[in-house]
């Protein structure tokens, strides 16, 4: 934990892509706090820089400028194998599109991390399997992603970002391909699942059906951090 109680902190984030009179500034020069023990929402419109962000703090994409400290590491500052590592070890995505891998069942799909970890597979699936029981959806273990349905496919990808029980969790529009019922099923389940051994996580959204269940919301506008409080602010 950092200095100033934070689980993650991010400094003066600059990300830019092209080169020359080409370069776009994306991010300008963020600077965050995520504390454990929070559901922490980023929310704001599109091209606002959401993801971009996530990105950098996930260890998935190198700023231009600027830290990021996560659980007392400094990410960028560790070598690429090490932050592979770190990322396995550490952090948790929940990408918007799922991404599953098509043949594998969901048992095997849950114990992805595991397996990249070293952990044997007959093991790392079995830990697999106990994850989805944990969401209830156990009895589709050992079906393929075609045959699951958009919510289940959903709780797969959850199973596979917490079953190595990463310190950070960070999910990209989790809600976005759901149901007004799933999705606040889905959302109920990360509070449940995810903060319970008191971890970080962050949560780009722009769905105001379960902005309720936020613990603080930061609202992202052309790059920057404009708000940062309890609620949703009124417009």
């Amino acid at each position: 934990m950092s200095k100033n109680g934070a689980a993650i902190s991010v400094s003066n984030i600059v990300k830019e892509f092209g080169a020359g009179e080409q370069t776009i500034r994306v991010l300008h020069g963020i600077d965050a706090d995520i504390r454990s023990g929070e559901l922490t929402y980023l929310v704001g419109e599109s091209g606002s820089g959401k993801t971009t962000l996530i990105s950098i703090i996930a260890g998935i994409l190198y700023p231009t400028e600027g830290s990021v400290t996560v659980f007392d590491e400094d990410i960028y500052a560790l070598s690429d194998n090490d932050l592979v590592r770190f990322r396995l070890d550490t952090i948790g995505f929940i990408f918007q599109q799922y991404n599953l891998i098509p043949t594998l069942t969901a048992a095997e799909n849950a114990a992805v991390p595991l397996v990249a970890a070293g952990m044997k597979r007959s093991k790392a699936v079995e830990c697999g399997r106990e994850m989805l029981d944990r969401l209830n959806i156990a009895d589709q273990a050992e079906k393929l992603p075609r045959q699951l349905s958009g919510g289940q496919q959903q709780r797969v990808a959850i199973s596979r970002a917490l079953v190595h029980a990463p310190q950070l969790v960070v999910c990209d529009e989790p809600t976005a391909a759901l149901d007004a019922k799933s999705g606040r099923r889905v959302m109920d389940l990360l509070r449940e699942v995810a903060l319970e051994e008191d971890r970080a996580v962050i949560i780009v959204t722009h769905d105001n059906r379960v902005f309720d269940l936020a613990d603080r919301i930061l609202v992202m506008e052309d790059g920057r951090i404009t708000y940062d409080g309890k609620e949703m602010p009124e417009h």
